[in-house]
């Protein structure tokens, strides 16, 4: 049977991540060729740990140019995600990308419109989290409507704890130049995607960014954000890097019942009669709809999924299995982020869909003032930070 041959690009953090469970055969079907990274230490170390029979380039278009690699996956600095998704489509290469997409929703437009161009190749994404079986049952609950109709979300997710060393490891982090963007662009593509996967997405969005605040960086390492909803729901959306011990919960409300996701696990409880019911015909003046506690048979899973979303884009392209994260929906989350730091720079409400010209100009003008890091890179232990 046919083994998809995959190559990684970007041999830093994420992408040893992805080398280690490819080089030892974890993904059936699928067999890992090369390496392509543009700094050749990041290759001599990679070529000492797992071996001088891959093949390893310096330059994205030698690697794109071998007819045995079938597809890449692209673990670069952000701004490069779209770009080289285009160049790998273009090459008739398969794609799957780390998060996010891009760093601005009008270049990942263009790599969009590209995948269209070649409806024979795969164009995915890698946001693993939606493999966690407690994720997937939440969208479940909401969209079947379980929860009734959608009245709140609020995320707060501060569990992101990044130190000042952690931001000079890189010479690229926390730099509009180089990153594009802080804890939304970086640590929290994965909440923004499952939020409005789950939820759906806002038709408008009020976002307070702190820019540099208690790191010295140019980015923003917290965040509060108000969302409103076509049909009159509300949604909060509060992160920040700089606060320990954090916090993850995700709670999402309707007129039927409440989700709660925290602690590595889902709590459900059910109204025995729609609020919209119970409103019309209560006559009692104080009084609510009997609560149901309800049981939902679902564990957290605690693996990170990277190499889930991997087998199962193997397993689309072989097999025709059903794309869980198909790149097309990486657009939505960042449509999301840049409406945050758009709002903040304006200090007005952000309608979605973004002005997508608009908000380049803005990260344009910070690019301009962005300051070159002279500081090495470093590869960091990556262990529990998915």
């Amino acid at each position: 049977m046919k083994k998809l041959r995959i190559a990684i690009i970007g041999v830093g953090n994420i992408g040893n991540l992805h080398a280690g469970y490819l080089a030892t055969g974890e993904i059936k079907h699928a067999e890992l060729v090369a390496f392509c990274d543009t700094n050749p230490q990041k290759l001599a170390l990679a070529k000492a740990k797992y071996g001088e029979h891959y093949h390893f380039y310096g330059s994205d278009e030698d690697v794109l140019a071998d007819p045995d690699v079938d597809a890449v996956i692209i673990a670069t600095p952000h701004y490069a995600h779209p770009t080289i998704a285009i160049q790998a489509l273009n090459a008739h290469k398969h794609v799957l990308s780390e998060k996010p997409a891009g760093v601005y929703t009008k270049k990942v437009n263009e790599a969009l419109e590209t995948a269209k161009a070649h409806p024979d190749l795969v164009y995915a994404l890698m946001y693993n989290q939606r493999m966690n079986p407690v994720y997937q049952k939440a969208k479940e609950l909401v969209s079947t409507g379980m929860i009734g109709e959608l009245r709140r979300t609020n995320w707060i997710i501060t569990d992101w704890y990044r130190s000042q060393s952690y931001y000079d490891s890189g010479s690229w982090r926390a730099t509009w130049a180089g990153e594009g963007g802080g804890v939304l662009l970086n640590q929290d593509p994965h909440q923004l995607d499952l939020w409005q996967w789950i939820c759906g997405m806002p038709q408008r969005i009020m976002g307070f960014a702190y820019f540099g605040k208690r790191r010295e960086v140019e980015v923003e390492t917290e965040v509060t954000a108000y969302a409103e909803y076509a049909n009159g729901a509300t949604g909060v959306f509060v992160t920040t890097t700089t606060e320990t011990p954090g916090t993850n919960r995700f709670e999402i409300v309707g007129s039927r019942g409440k989700i709660v996701i925290e602690d590595r696990k889902l709590s459900f409880w059910q109204n025995t009669v729609d609020e919209r019911d119970w409103n019309k015909n209560f006559t009692g003046g104080f009084g609510s709809p009997e609560v149901w506690k309800i049981d939902i048979p679902v564990d957290f899973d605690g693996e990170t999924g990277h190499a889930k979303v991997v087998q199962n884009f193997v397993d689309h392209i072989l097999f025709d299995e059903v794309l869980v994260s198909p790149a097309s929906d990486g657009v939505y989350g960042l449509s999301i982020s840049n409406a945050i730091y758009l709002s903040a720079w304006e200090h007005r409400w952000v309608d979605l869909p973004i002005d997508e010209d608009l908000f380049l100009t803005h990260l344009e003008a910070q690019i301009a003032h962005s300051k070159i890091k002279t500081n090495d890179d470093q590869l960091l232990d990556t262990a529990h930070t998915y």
